[in-house]
């Protein structure tokens, strides 16, 4: 497994065109994780920061205007 940092590199060299992809597929694989266990506490974080990350993009973006 690569390092934190070595990831976030590896994010930034990512195309922009195929960053939905990244998001759909870590998307795909907590939402697989939830439907094998309803209960997955790893699966529920993860939708939460996402809900976060949204919730926080979408004020910042009509901040802006």
């Amino acid at each position: 497994m690569r390092s934190q940092s070595e990831l976030w590199e590896a994010l930034g060299e990512v195309e922009e065109e195929e960053t939905g992809h990244v998001l759909t597929r870590l998307f795909v694989s907590y939402e697989s994780m939830l439907t094998n266990d309803k209960e997955s506490e790893e699966a529920q974080r993860f939708f939460k920061r996402l809900d976060n990350a949204l919730a926080q993009t979408e004020e910042c973006n009509l901040n802006r205007r």
